[in-house]
């Protein structure tokens, strides 16, 4: 079986455009969320939230609550937890 990963291209505020490898994706409640790092980064993860507007049209959107990360957190361990099984 080959491995495949994930690769998103995504520009800063700045316009300046970088990847990042998709580690995962989860749900909480029914918001989608991947979870995500720099390439060539093992240490660094974020999550990004997936929103979709009036059109249906899909964007990224940063986790700037702590409570909503926390949340995110405790989803993602939870399913590292489920592939362990």
């Amino acid at each position: 079986m080959e491995n495949v990963t994930d690769l998103i291209v995504l520009t800063s505020d700045d316009g300046e455009e970088f990847e990042v490898e998709v580690i995962d994706r989860v749900e909480v409640g029914e918001t989608e969320y991947f979870i995500v790092r720099p390439v060539g980064e093992e240490d660094v993860f974020t999550a990004l939230r997936v929103e979709t507007d009036d059109e249906g049209n899909e964007a990224f959107a940063t986790v700037d609550s702590d409570e909503e990360m926390e949340a995110v957190e405790e989803a993602y361990n939870l399913s590292l937890l489920e592939e362990e099984n």
